[in-house]
């Protein structure tokens, strides 16, 4: 059940705002690199005009606005569940607060009617000594009751407060998402809006264009481009990762032998204490011994009237103090072992392992002819088909209804999700072991780059964007960068 919203208070940012911060800077980073990627390519074109670059911006805006509405529905949905259990715990609470309350309450009765004086009355009562003994005892275990019940009380009463402070601070964030959901409707309106508009000027436009055969090789170059840049890009950033794990293992290696001989250091300091201590005691009971043989001696003499010339006494020699240094001296110390130097490389940024494989080599390979379509439509165009006068086809055109839910056909991470010419809101999805996969002609894009996906996530929606006439999902796979037939892997 949805909790009502309550407006965040004004200059008091929440954990989702400041959480939110923190991601969208991270991924400022990576961001640049693809784009930075996606101007390379553009170099190395023509600059003939292409009537759907129009439609960019909008399709564009139109997919970040989806994707944002989804994104805060699920916030939404995840919020109003944390409510939820905030106020069964508040519930919980309450009643164990209510509880000590009574408890201390009924400590204090007995204690007033008992009187304040317990312990000086028991002291000066004249009582059995063992008695009084008996109910001092007694009278201290009722006192430490009575402070740990007081500090429990302290305890639930410090969670009630947390508790309310994380149910306003949840409130606070529905409020945040409510007028955030406002706005990304708003946009959503207008930029649908304004691409039915330019599509209606570009209409005539399009449909030529489309029928242009050096249109469509332009765009087949333009995306192998894209994925070959792409490759290297994963290529460098799974180094980068391979060396950033290195680097964390050395260091887990470098405290984890640090520790170990700090403990060893202090297991033989505490053994040789306990040598020290022996010694000590062992010479200790050596001169007891002595002091008790002289006393036995002179009194002996002193009954006999007798009294001998005493021998001197052997001195007791105490055993040598132990020392933390080998115990023959001409023993050779034994050299500590070294610990491994912490590697001083600067830890990897965050924006340069964002793209590196998520998934082992050989996991994309082990689903061939298990892979389910990933979307419900009917294959309109198949991989090696005709486009009439044009090159082949390199994927499969699955006609679908427009909104309808894509899925990745596996697991993986996402590497590129942006607008493409000729290809429209693409995305695009790392498999490891240089497997891709592509969907093109989205309507919006669900992911973004370095999300890493599972089989059958929710990756985009169907459109028409990128000038195409017809709403469905252009579909590749791409094995080291060459496209292939996925009509053995997938079952459409």
């Amino acid at each position: 059940m949805a909790v009502p919203v309550a407006h965040a208070a004004p200059g008091k940012p929440t954990e989702r705002s400041k959480q939110k911060a923190l991601a969208e800077a991270e991924r400022a980073g990576l961001q640049q690199k693809l784009t930075a990627l996606k101007k390379d390519i553009g170099k190395t074109e023509s600059a003939k005009e292409d009537a759907a670059d129009t439609l960019a911006e909008s399709e564009a805006a139109i997919s970040d606005a989806n994707r944002a509405l989804r994104d805060l529905q699920q916030e939404q949905n995840d919020t109003n569940s944390k409510l939820t259990a905030l106020g069964a715990e508040r519930e919980r609470l309450s009643a164990t607060v209510k509880d000590q309350q009574q408890q201390l309450a009924q400590m204090l009765r007995q204690h007033y009617v008992a009187g304040n004086e317990d312990r000086i009355k028991l002291l000066l009562s004249g009582d059995n000594p063992n008695r009084i003994n008996r109910d001092l005892q007694m009278l201290s275990y009722v006192s430490q009751a009575q402070a740990k019940l007081l500090e429990s009380l302290r305890t639930s009463l410090k969670a009630v407060e947390d508790n309310q402070a994380a149910t306003q601070n949840a409130k606070d964030e529905l409020g945040e998402i409510a007028q955030e959901q406002l706005q990304q409707k708003n946009k959503l309106e207008q930029e649908k809006a304004r691409r039915a508009a330019l599509l209606a000027q570009l209409s005539n436009k399009l449909v030529a264009q489309r029928k242009e055969v050096g249109n469509v090789e332009r765009d087949e170059q333009r995306l192998g481009g894209l994925v070959t840049r792409l490759n290297k890009l994963i290529e460098e950033q799974a180094a980068a990762a391979a060396a950033e794990k290195r680097r964390q293992e050395q260091l887990a290696a470098a405290r984890a032998a640090a520790k170990a001989k700090a403990e060893a250091e202090q297991r033989a300091l505490a053994k040789a204490r306990a040598a020290e201590a022996e010694r000590l005691r062992l010479a200790r009971a050596a001169a007891a011994r002595e002091a008790a043989a002289k006393a036995a001696a002179m009194a002996n003499a002193g009954k006999s009237g007798t009294i001998k010339p005493q021998q001197p006494a052997t001195p007791v020699t105490p055993p040598p103090p132990v020392k933390l240094d080998p115990i023959d001296a001409d023993e050779p110390k034994v050299a500590a072992t070294p610990v491994p130097p912490e590697p001083k490389e600067p830890p990897a940024k965050a924006a340069d392992i964002a793209l590196a494989p998520a998934a082992p080599a050989g996991a994309f390979a082990s689903l061939k002819g298990q892979m389910r379509a990933p979307v419900n439509g009917r294959v309109a165009a198949k991989y090696g088909s005709k486009r009439g006068d044009g090159p082949a086809w390199k994927g499969v055109f699955i006609k679908a209804a427009e909104g309808a839910e894509i899925h990745t056909v596996a697991g993986g991470r996402v590497v590129f999700a942006e607008w493409l010419r000729g290809f429209g809101n693409l995305i695009i999805v790392d498999h490891g072991g240089q497997y891709m996969s592509i969907y093109g002609n989205n309507q919006s894009l669900l992911k973004r780059p370095g999300d890493v996906v599972k089989a059958g996530d929710a990756i985009a929606s169907v459109g028409n964007s990128g000038g195409n006439e017809e709403s469905g999902l252009y579909f590749e796979l791409r094995l080291r960068g060459a496209a292939f037939d996925p009509s053995g892997w997938v079952k459409f």
